[in-house]
């Protein structure tokens, strides 16, 4: 394999990672584009090969950003990948499920293991199966006082995200996010700790939204355009 075919680019070539049996979906530049402000500490659960976090250093370049994963195959390949963006990040071999730091951060992201089914013969490590209402649990509570959680996850499991926000969350934003079908397939969540405004349903985008995926746009900025 040559360089070229080792190597390939997100955001339009802003963000490069070496290929493999782990790369990213369409599904980590969106939940980096759900981005909001400007935090400071940033903290990526199940950070896999680093898609999420590596989009999430392209827009906010100086925040500080630590990821999480129980396979070591994945960290390692995410290191790697980090190095190859001369970005530095800070990873953790620890799996969410039994993690207990006293650190909370001014952004929790997660792409969850919301999938069923029998584990990869290749990555038994994954969490298949996963209590995604215990997951999100451990998730949030990872996230300052006013901080945000935010997450995306296939629209059929939006319910089990709520539930667990109502009592500690407000300011809950939804982004609906539809491929070729007539009902969403993804849904982006967002959410604040400690505040009590309420829920908001945003029109649906599209899943191959380029102004998102290849003009890196964050949707924040991507919806002010259009409504200017």
């Amino acid at each position: 394999m040559n360089e070229k075919q080792e190597i390939f680019t997100l955001l339009n070539g802003a963000v490069k990672m070496h290929r493999s049996k782990y790369n990213p979906t369409s599904d980590a530049v969106w939940l980096a584009a759900s981005v909001i402000g400007t935090p400071k500490t940033i903290l990526d659960v199940g950070i896999g090969t680093g898609g999420v976090s590596l989009c999430l250093h392209h827009h906010l370049p100086d925040a500080q950003i630590t990821g999480i994963d129980v396979s070591p195959e994945m960290l390692d390949a995410c290191q790697k990948n980090a190095e190859l963006n001369n970005f530095k990040i800070t990873l953790l071999n620890q799996d969410i499920l039994t993690w207990s730091p006293n650190t909370t951060f001014d952004l929790v992201v997660s792409n969850p293991p919301y999938f069923t089914g029998t584990p990869a013969h290749n990555n038994p490590q994954a969490h298949h199966n996963t209590d995604l209402i215990k997951w999100t649990k451990r998730c949030i509570a990872r996230v300052r006082p006013r901080g945000y959680f935010c997450t995306i996850v296939d629209a059929s499991r939006m319910s089990d995200i709520i539930d667990v926000l109502n009592t500690n969350f407000g300011d809950i934003t939804i982004f609906p996010l539809f491929g070729s079908k007539n009902t969403a397939e993804r849904v982006i969540i967002r959410c604040r700790a400690g505040t009590n405004g309420g829920c908001i349903v945003h029109s649906g985008i599209s899943m191959n939204c380029d102004a998102i995926l290849r003009d890196g746009l964050t949707i924040q900025n991507f919806l002010s355009n259009i409504h200017s």
